[in-house]
This record gives structure tokens, C-alpha cells and sequence, in this order.
């Protein structure tokens, strides 16, 4: 990874311009979407600054050919097209990071993409503001690792970046594991809020609280099933941590759901209904947030 070439961030949704904004003072960085723009992008920080970052804005087509890297944070359902209109623009061998929800394009694309490729799972929460605001509304953590263990190097390398950008990160070897554990979180988080419209720190009252609390039964029943370890503390103790520090947020399925956009509900939903159905398990409270959340 050279240093001199730029960090490209593939979809300008809240964690696209997040991390734009965040590595601005430490990388080159582009951002890529569908629209190019000189306008400043503006973010508020957890503790309400306000930073002003005069960041690049442009198509695939403009994008630079020989970057550092490629952070895709494009959702889910948008991530394989969205990575083909780049595709044909930089160098093929360029190491990507993917950055999604859910455990739907991770194996696909760490299969297909000829360069080194690395996946992330964060629960740094933000989403946009306008145009060309995003508001980084709680700090997280981000664990960066190979689906089988691999690049230890690059993942060192690009977690060190965002931990001095302001983006609390680690290299694990255990990612694939990690993507389970967010996708508990996502799943007890996302679909609530987004059927109710609310902030992710109003499942702490009643009646979501029960609610929460119902779905975590199922959820430590599937994971049992599926063989992924609990984290330190167990299911329950995790999920409640992130709605802690995530309390202001506005979750992306919510943010979803008011801009009438498709939500993630199939690669967060759909891994854990599948594996319910594999083992034989009911779960009926994922399968009701199944039917009462748009996709």
C-alpha cells in the first residue's frame, strides 16, 4: 500500500463520510458516488464540533486509477454494482476493505476481487445530515481481518491510519466471527427502530426493552446452533453495550426507511432465518421483524 496514493471511499451514505472526513487530515482521500461535487463536506463530531473537510468528490470514472485502497460503504444490497462501476476505472490488484452490515456480499466478493481484500465491522455510529453533513453521533470500534486470517499486515496497516484519524481500530484474525457478533447487534438494533422510528437509545424504555430482550433469546439460540463463540460478557450484555454508546443514533435501516430508500433487511435478517431453519430452530420474533420491515 503506498502511502502517496489515495484512499478511495466508494459510497457517500454516513459511514462514507465519515471515514472521508476522519482521514482527511491523515490521507489523501477520495470520495466516489454517483454525483461529483466541490462542495465542502461538514461533520459533528460525538462531542458537537463542527469540521469543515474540502474532500474530492467524484464519479467511478474520475476516480484515480492506482489507489491505496478501497473502502467500499456502500449497503449491502448496492455493493456488487457499485464495486463494478469502479472496477473498470483502477487497478485490479488494488486491496479492498468492505465495510457492510450483514453477511450477505463478504464471501462473494473476498472470492472474486483479484486484489487483497479485507472486511471491517464497526459500531461507530453517524448518519447523514443533508447533502453534505454527517453527524458522527457516538465514538465505536472497528475490527479489520480476512475472512480466513490472511493480510495481517495490510489490516495492521489500515487500522493504525483510522485509530489516529479518530477511528478506534484493531487487526483481528477472527473476523468472520465479528461479522456474527454485529450481526446479533444489527439485528436486535435496526429492525426495531426502523418499525418504530426511533433513536436507538429509546429501546431502553418500555415496552422495547422487552422487546430487545426477547429477540436476544433467539439470536443466542442460532449462534449456539451455528457454533459462534459469545462475546466476553455474553449476547445480551454486548447488545445493550453498543445502544449505550450509540444512544443519539439514528439507525441506517431508519435512515433507510424515512428516505424511502431499500433497507438491509435481507443481509441482516436473512443469515440468521436461514440458520434458524437449518437447525431447526423457531424464531418467531426475527420472523415477525422479517415481515414488518420494508426491504
Amino acid at each position: 500500500m503506498t502511502e502517496a496514493a489515495p484512499w478511495l471511499i466508494l459510497g457517500p451514505g454516513a459511514l462514507g463520510r465519515l471515514l472521508a472526513c476522519r482521514l482527511d487530515s491523515r490521507m489523501r482521500t477520495v470520495l466516489v458516488g454517483r454525483r461529483a461535487s466541490t462542495r465542502p463536506l461538514h461533520l459533528c463530531t460525538p462531542e458537537g464540533k463542527m469540521m469543515r473537510c474540502a474532500i474530492p468528490r467524484v464519479t467511478a470514472s474520475q476516480a484515480p486509477r492506482q489507489p491505496a485502497v478501497v473502502h467500499l460503504t456502500t449497503k449491502a444490497h448496492a455493493a456488487e454494482q457499485a464495486l463494478a462501476s469502479l472496477a473498470a476505472h483502477i487497478d485490479p490488484a488494488t486491496p479492498l476493505v468492505l465495510w457492510q452490515n450483514g453477511f450477505r456480499v463478504q464471501e462473494p466478493l473476498t472470492r472474486c476481487w483479484q486484489g487483497q481484500v479485507l472486511c471491517a465491522t464497526t459500531t461507530e455510529g453517524a448518519y447523514t445530515q443533508g447533502e453534505d453533513g454527517v453527524v458522527h453521533a457516538g465514538h465505536g470500534h472497528t475490527f479489520i481481518g480476512h475472512l480466513d486470517g490472511r493480510h495481517r499486515d495490510l489490516a495492521t496497516q489500515i487500522a493504525t491510519v483510522l485509530s489516529r484519524a479518530g477511528l478506534a481500530a484493531t487487526p483481528c484474525d477472527d473476523i468472520r466471527q465479528r461479522l456474527w457478533h454485529k450481526l446479533a447487534v444489527n439485528a436486535a438494533i435496526n429492525p426495531l427502530v426502523a418499525r418504530y422510528r426511533i433513536r436507538n437509545g429509546q429501546l431502553r424504555d418500555r415496552p422495547f426493552r422487552g422487546m430487545v430482550a426477547a429477540i436476544v433469546d433467539e439470536l443466542t439460540l442460532i449462534m449456539q446452533a451455528e457454533g459462534i463463540a459469545p462475546p466476553e460478557g455474553g449476547w445480551e450484555a454486548m447488545i445493550w453495550k453498543v445502544i449505550e454508546a450509540t444512544a443519539t443514533n439514528r439507525a441506517s435501516m431508519l435512515q433507510d426507511v424515512l428516505a424511502d430508500r431499500p433497507t438491509e433487511r435481507d443481509a441482516i435478517l436473512g443469515p440468521l432465518l436461514e440458520a434458524a431453519g437449518r437447525h431447526g430452530i423457531a424464531a418467531p420474533r426475527l420472523d415477525a421483524l422479517w415481515e414488518n420491515t420494508p426491504g
